[in-house]
Protein backbone atom coordinates (compact mmCIF):
# COMPACT_ATOMS: atom_id res chain seq x y z
CA UNK A 1 0.00 0.00 0.00
CA UNK A 2 1.21 3.40 -0.87
CA UNK A 3 1.13 6.35 1.90
CA UNK A 4 -1.34 5.52 4.13
CA UNK A 5 -3.68 7.82 5.09
CA UNK A 6 -5.80 8.11 8.37
CA UNK A 7 -8.81 10.61 9.06
CA UNK A 8 -9.31 11.25 12.88
CA UNK A 9 -12.87 12.54 13.99
CA UNK A 10 -12.61 13.34 17.53
CA UNK A 11 -10.50 15.73 19.95
CA UNK A 12 -7.12 16.38 18.08
CA UNK A 13 -5.99 17.17 21.29
CA UNK A 14 -6.05 13.89 22.48
CA UNK A 15 -5.20 12.20 19.08
CA UNK A 16 -2.30 13.72 19.17
CA UNK A 17 -1.08 13.86 22.69
CA UNK A 18 -1.81 9.82 22.58
CA UNK A 19 -0.68 8.73 19.41
CA UNK A 20 2.89 7.34 19.75
CA UNK A 21 5.84 8.93 17.76
CA UNK A 22 7.90 6.29 15.87
CA UNK A 23 8.88 5.60 11.91
CA UNK A 24 5.41 4.26 11.56
CA UNK A 25 2.98 6.53 12.42
CA UNK A 26 5.27 9.53 11.37
CA UNK A 27 4.79 8.11 7.57
CA UNK A 28 1.03 8.47 7.94
CA UNK A 29 -0.62 10.80 6.55
CA UNK A 30 -3.16 12.03 8.99
CA UNK A 31 -5.82 14.58 9.26
CA UNK A 32 -7.99 15.24 12.42
CA UNK A 33 -11.42 16.97 12.93
CA UNK A 34 -14.04 17.08 15.11
CA UNK A 35 -17.24 15.12 16.16
CA UNK A 36 -20.49 16.21 14.52
CA UNK A 37 -19.53 17.69 11.31
CA UNK A 38 -21.36 16.70 8.18
CA UNK A 39 -20.59 13.67 6.19
CA UNK A 40 -19.61 16.02 3.03
CA UNK A 41 -16.88 17.41 5.77
CA UNK A 42 -15.09 14.61 6.15
CA UNK A 43 -15.39 13.20 2.75
CA UNK A 44 -14.11 16.80 1.55
CA UNK A 45 -11.20 16.63 4.04
CA UNK A 46 -9.53 13.12 3.02
CA UNK A 47 -11.62 11.37 0.40
CA UNK A 48 -9.08 8.44 -0.13
CA UNK A 49 -8.54 7.93 3.71
CA UNK A 50 -8.26 4.12 4.54
CA UNK A 51 -8.07 4.16 8.14
CA UNK A 52 -10.95 6.18 10.04
CA UNK A 53 -9.95 6.58 13.58
CA UNK A 54 -13.12 7.69 16.00
CA UNK A 55 -13.91 8.86 19.10
CA UNK A 56 -16.22 6.08 20.73
CA UNK A 57 -19.33 8.43 20.26
CA UNK A 58 -18.81 9.98 17.09
CA UNK A 59 -21.42 8.88 14.44
CA UNK A 60 -20.38 7.28 11.46
CA UNK A 61 -23.30 6.54 9.20
CA UNK A 62 -23.41 4.54 5.94
CA UNK A 63 -23.26 7.31 3.46
CA UNK A 64 -19.97 8.76 4.81
CA UNK A 65 -18.85 4.96 4.80
CA UNK A 66 -19.70 4.25 0.91
CA UNK A 67 -18.45 7.66 0.09
CA UNK A 68 -14.89 6.40 0.83
CA UNK A 69 -13.65 3.63 -1.40
CA UNK A 70 -10.20 3.31 -0.43
CA UNK A 71 -11.43 2.76 3.54
CA UNK A 72 -10.47 -0.20 4.93
CA UNK A 73 -10.84 0.14 8.61
CA UNK A 74 -12.91 1.92 11.51
CA UNK A 75 -11.26 2.20 14.81
CA UNK A 76 -13.37 3.12 17.47
CA UNK A 77 -10.93 4.98 20.29
CA UNK A 78 -12.78 3.27 22.85
CA UNK A 79 -14.66 -0.15 23.93
CA UNK A 80 -18.23 1.43 22.40
CA UNK A 81 -19.02 1.10 18.74
CA UNK A 82 -22.87 0.98 18.57
CA UNK A 83 -22.46 4.49 16.59
CA UNK A 84 -20.38 2.78 13.60
CA UNK A 85 -22.72 1.42 11.35
CA UNK A 86 -20.97 -2.03 11.30
CA UNK A 87 -23.60 -3.64 8.84
CA UNK A 88 -22.84 -1.07 5.89
CA UNK A 89 -18.79 -1.41 6.89
CA UNK A 90 -19.24 -5.29 6.54
CA UNK A 91 -20.75 -5.14 3.27
CA UNK A 92 -18.01 -3.15 1.94
CA UNK A 93 -15.40 -5.28 3.52
CA UNK A 94 -14.27 -3.15 5.95
CA UNK A 95 -12.97 -3.84 9.34
CA UNK A 96 -14.78 -2.06 12.47
CA UNK A 97 -12.59 -2.44 15.56
CA UNK A 98 -12.74 -1.47 18.88
CA UNK A 99 -9.89 -1.43 22.17
CA UNK A 100 -11.50 -4.30 23.80
CA UNK A 101 -9.99 -4.09 27.29
CA UNK A 102 -8.01 -1.12 27.51
CA UNK A 103 -9.97 0.03 29.57
CA UNK A 104 -11.23 -2.81 31.92
CA UNK A 105 -9.81 -1.63 35.45
CA UNK A 106 -10.23 1.72 34.79
CA UNK A 107 -14.00 1.27 34.66
CA UNK A 108 -14.71 -1.53 37.31
CA UNK A 109 -12.86 1.04 39.67
CA UNK A 110 -15.08 3.64 38.38
CA UNK A 111 -18.37 0.84 39.31
CA UNK A 112 -16.72 0.00 42.73
CA UNK A 113 -16.85 4.30 43.39
CA UNK A 114 -19.96 4.44 42.71
CA UNK A 115 -21.14 1.46 44.18
CA UNK A 116 -19.32 3.18 47.80
CA UNK A 117 -20.90 6.24 46.67
CA UNK A 118 -24.40 5.13 46.54
CA UNK A 119 -23.93 3.29 49.25
CA UNK A 120 -22.59 5.86 51.90
CA UNK A 121 -24.09 8.92 49.89
CA UNK A 122 -21.27 10.24 49.30
CA UNK A 123 -22.88 13.17 47.34
CA UNK A 124 -25.71 13.86 49.91
CA UNK A 125 -22.85 13.54 53.28
CA UNK A 126 -20.84 16.52 51.50
CA UNK A 127 -23.71 18.85 51.12
CA UNK A 128 -24.76 18.41 54.95
CA UNK A 129 -21.54 18.72 56.22
CA UNK A 130 -20.90 22.26 53.79
CA UNK A 131 -24.67 23.11 55.57
CA UNK A 132 -23.18 22.52 58.92
CA UNK A 133 -25.40 19.57 59.58
CA UNK A 134 -22.41 16.82 59.60
CA UNK A 135 -23.76 16.24 63.55
CA UNK A 136 -27.81 15.38 62.54
CA UNK A 137 -26.85 13.34 59.57
CA UNK A 138 -24.38 11.08 61.38
CA UNK A 139 -26.85 10.41 64.41
CA UNK A 140 -29.52 9.63 61.97
CA UNK A 141 -27.12 7.40 60.30
CA UNK A 142 -26.24 5.98 64.34
CA UNK A 143 -30.12 5.47 65.29
CA UNK A 144 -31.19 3.78 61.67
CA UNK A 145 -28.33 1.45 61.59
CA UNK A 146 -28.71 2.38 57.95
CA UNK A 147 -25.61 2.53 56.60
CA UNK A 148 -24.28 -0.77 54.57
CA UNK A 149 -20.74 -1.87 53.64
CA UNK A 150 -20.15 -3.86 50.64
CA UNK A 151 -19.49 -7.04 52.59
CA UNK A 152 -23.16 -7.25 53.68
CA UNK A 153 -24.37 -6.70 49.94
CA UNK A 154 -25.41 -9.40 47.08
CA UNK A 155 -24.00 -7.91 43.70
CA UNK A 156 -25.33 -8.73 40.81
CA UNK A 157 -22.78 -8.31 37.76
CA UNK A 158 -25.28 -8.04 34.00
CA UNK A 159 -22.07 -8.81 31.79
CA UNK A 160 -18.93 -10.71 32.89
CA UNK A 161 -16.37 -9.45 29.91
CA UNK A 162 -12.85 -7.87 30.20
CA UNK A 163 -14.43 -5.31 32.76
CA UNK A 164 -17.19 -7.08 34.58
CA UNK A 165 -14.26 -9.42 35.25
CA UNK A 166 -12.48 -6.59 36.81
CA UNK A 167 -14.86 -5.62 38.80
CA UNK A 168 -15.71 -9.08 40.23
CA UNK A 169 -11.87 -9.11 41.59
CA UNK A 170 -12.22 -6.02 43.04
CA UNK A 171 -15.71 -6.90 45.33
CA UNK A 172 -13.55 -10.08 45.89
CA UNK A 173 -11.33 -7.86 48.32
CA UNK A 174 -14.64 -6.48 49.59
CA UNK A 175 -16.17 -9.85 50.25
CA UNK A 176 -19.27 -9.02 48.50
CA UNK A 177 -21.35 -12.06 47.43
CA UNK A 178 -21.30 -12.08 43.84
CA UNK A 179 -23.71 -13.35 40.94
CA UNK A 180 -23.52 -12.79 37.14
CA UNK A 181 -25.45 -13.56 33.99
CA UNK A 182 -24.43 -14.14 30.62
CA UNK A 183 -25.18 -16.36 27.56
CA UNK A 184 -22.12 -18.48 28.27
CA UNK A 185 -21.25 -19.65 31.53
CA UNK A 186 -17.64 -19.67 32.40
CA UNK A 187 -15.28 -22.46 33.18
CA UNK A 188 -15.43 -23.71 37.06
CA UNK A 189 -12.25 -22.45 37.65
CA UNK A 190 -12.67 -19.54 36.44
CA UNK A 191 -15.53 -18.48 38.39
CA UNK A 192 -13.57 -19.71 41.92
CA UNK A 193 -10.93 -17.55 40.62
CA UNK A 194 -13.27 -14.30 40.80
CA UNK A 195 -15.27 -15.12 43.34
CA UNK A 196 -18.82 -15.24 41.31
CA UNK A 197 -21.86 -17.31 41.22
CA UNK A 198 -23.77 -17.72 37.56
CA UNK A 199 -26.83 -17.36 37.40
CA UNK A 200 -28.90 -18.42 34.32
CA UNK A 201 -32.00 -16.13 35.02
CA UNK A 202 -31.27 -12.46 34.59
CA UNK A 203 -34.22 -12.38 36.89
CA UNK A 204 -33.33 -14.44 39.35
CA UNK A 205 -30.22 -11.95 39.91
CA UNK A 206 -32.52 -9.09 39.76
CA UNK A 207 -34.51 -10.53 43.10
CA UNK A 208 -31.51 -11.21 44.93
CA UNK A 209 -29.66 -8.30 44.43
CA UNK A 210 -28.73 -5.53 46.89
CA UNK A 211 -26.62 -3.67 43.53
CA UNK A 212 -27.40 -4.33 39.93
CA UNK A 213 -24.11 -3.06 37.49
CA UNK A 214 -24.24 -2.83 33.91
CA UNK A 215 -21.38 -4.73 31.33
CA UNK A 216 -22.64 -5.11 28.09
CA UNK A 217 -22.16 -3.38 24.97
CA UNK A 218 -25.45 -1.35 23.28
CA UNK A 219 -27.11 -3.95 20.59
CA UNK A 220 -30.36 -4.03 19.56
CA UNK A 221 -31.14 -6.55 22.01
CA UNK A 222 -29.99 -4.49 25.39
CA UNK A 223 -31.14 -0.98 24.22
CA UNK A 224 -33.57 0.31 26.69
CA UNK A 225 -33.24 -2.94 28.18
CA UNK A 226 -33.68 -1.81 32.02
CA UNK A 227 -36.98 -0.78 31.69
CA UNK A 228 -40.23 -0.46 33.42
CA UNK A 229 -40.29 -4.59 33.80
CA UNK A 230 -36.75 -4.58 34.90
CA UNK A 231 -36.78 -2.21 37.37
CA UNK A 232 -40.07 -3.78 38.74
CA UNK A 233 -38.20 -7.00 39.34
CA UNK A 234 -35.20 -5.75 40.94
CA UNK A 235 -34.97 -6.02 44.76
CA UNK A 236 -36.93 -3.46 46.92
CA UNK A 237 -34.35 -0.61 47.88
CA UNK A 238 -31.47 -1.76 45.96
CA UNK A 239 -29.65 0.17 43.37
CA UNK A 240 -28.43 0.36 39.73
CA UNK A 241 -24.99 0.95 38.75
CA UNK A 242 -24.32 1.90 34.79
CA UNK A 243 -20.98 1.96 33.22
CA UNK A 244 -21.45 0.93 29.99
CA UNK A 245 -23.42 3.11 28.17
CA UNK A 246 -26.42 5.15 28.88
CA UNK A 247 -28.77 4.01 26.14
CA UNK A 248 -29.61 0.31 28.26
CA UNK A 249 -31.24 2.67 30.63
CA UNK A 250 -34.67 3.89 29.69
CA UNK A 251 -34.56 6.73 31.55
CA UNK A 252 -38.30 7.81 32.15
CA UNK A 253 -38.88 4.23 33.71
CA UNK A 254 -35.07 5.01 36.27
CA UNK A 255 -37.34 8.05 37.38
CA UNK A 256 -40.16 6.32 38.19
CA UNK A 257 -38.55 3.51 40.01
CA UNK A 258 -36.26 5.91 42.25
CA UNK A 259 -39.62 7.77 42.87
CA UNK A 260 -41.78 4.84 43.84
CA UNK A 261 -38.47 3.78 45.97
CA UNK A 262 -38.38 0.42 43.58
CA UNK A 263 -34.78 1.77 44.01
CA UNK A 264 -32.91 3.70 46.56
CA UNK A 265 -30.21 5.12 44.44
CA UNK A 266 -28.65 5.01 40.77
CA UNK A 267 -25.02 5.55 40.34
CA UNK A 268 -24.45 6.76 36.19
CA UNK A 269 -21.26 7.23 34.61
CA UNK A 270 -22.93 7.40 31.65
CA UNK A 271 -26.40 8.54 30.62
CA UNK A 272 -28.18 8.50 27.14
CA UNK A 273 -27.71 11.37 24.92
CA UNK A 274 -24.23 12.30 25.34
CA UNK A 275 -23.26 15.29 25.59
CA UNK A 276 -25.31 15.32 27.89
CA UNK A 277 -27.24 18.79 27.63
CA UNK A 278 -29.04 21.08 30.74
CA UNK A 279 -32.31 20.02 29.70
CA UNK A 280 -31.64 16.30 30.37
CA UNK A 281 -34.56 14.35 31.68
CA UNK A 282 -32.60 13.12 34.22
CA UNK A 283 -31.11 16.69 35.14
CA UNK A 284 -35.00 17.94 35.89
CA UNK A 285 -35.93 15.22 37.93
CA UNK A 286 -38.25 15.76 40.87
CA UNK A 287 -35.91 17.11 43.96
CA UNK A 288 -36.79 13.46 45.91
CA UNK A 289 -35.23 11.97 42.84
CA UNK A 290 -32.10 14.19 42.18
CA UNK A 291 -31.03 13.19 45.84
CA UNK A 292 -31.05 9.49 44.54
CA UNK A 293 -28.66 10.28 41.55
CA UNK A 294 -25.10 10.15 41.41
CA UNK A 295 -23.45 11.08 38.68
CA UNK A 296 -19.95 11.03 37.25
CA UNK A 297 -19.10 12.40 33.80
CA UNK A 298 -18.27 9.34 31.89
CA UNK A 299 -14.61 9.87 33.27
CA UNK A 300 -14.52 6.00 34.03
CA UNK A 301 -12.66 4.41 31.19
CA UNK A 302 -10.39 7.86 30.25
CA UNK A 303 -7.57 7.33 32.77
CA UNK A 304 -3.85 8.14 30.98
CA UNK A 305 -3.14 4.53 31.61
CA UNK A 306 -5.96 3.36 29.19
CA UNK A 307 -5.54 6.09 26.86
CA UNK A 308 -2.27 4.72 25.83
CA UNK A 309 -2.97 1.12 26.40
CA UNK A 310 -5.91 1.76 23.13
CA UNK A 311 -3.86 4.14 21.70
CA UNK A 312 -1.61 1.44 20.93
CA UNK A 313 -3.85 -1.08 19.97
CA UNK A 314 -5.20 1.19 17.22
CA UNK A 315 -1.43 1.97 15.86
CA UNK A 316 -1.03 -1.98 16.12
CA UNK A 317 -4.17 -2.40 13.85
CA UNK A 318 -3.23 0.43 11.60
CA UNK A 319 0.38 -1.60 10.71
CA UNK A 320 -2.02 -4.47 10.24
CA UNK A 321 -3.70 -3.08 8.03
CA UNK A 322 -0.98 -1.46 5.48
CA UNK A 323 0.80 -4.88 5.68
CA UNK A 324 -2.66 -6.27 4.03
CA UNK A 325 -3.07 -8.15 7.50
CA UNK A 326 -6.49 -8.77 9.58
CA UNK A 327 -6.42 -6.80 12.56
CA UNK A 328 -7.40 -7.61 15.94
CA UNK A 329 -10.72 -6.68 17.93
CA UNK A 330 -13.12 -6.96 15.18
CA UNK A 331 -16.40 -6.00 16.16
CA UNK A 332 -18.71 -6.65 12.79
CA UNK A 333 -17.41 -10.32 11.66
CA UNK A 334 -20.78 -11.17 10.93
CA UNK A 335 -21.32 -8.36 8.37
CA UNK A 336 -18.12 -8.83 6.67
CA UNK A 337 -18.64 -9.89 2.89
Amino acid sequence: MSELKVLHIGRKESFESHTPKNDFTESVQKTSLPMGLAAEEYIKAMPDANVLIVDAIADIPADLINALPSLKMIHSEGVAYNRIDCEAAGKKGVYVCNCAGMNAMAVAEQALLLMLGCLRDVAGGDRAVREGKQQKVKEAYMIAGSLKELSDCTVGLIGLGAIGRSTAELLKAFHAKVYYTQHHRLEPETEEALGVTWLASQDDLLAVSDIVSLHLPVTPQTEKMCNAAFFEKMKAGSILINTSRGELVDDSALIHALKSGRLAMAGLDTIDCEPVKKDHILLNASEDVESKILFSPHIGGITGSSSLRGYATIWENVERISAGERPVNIVNQGFLC
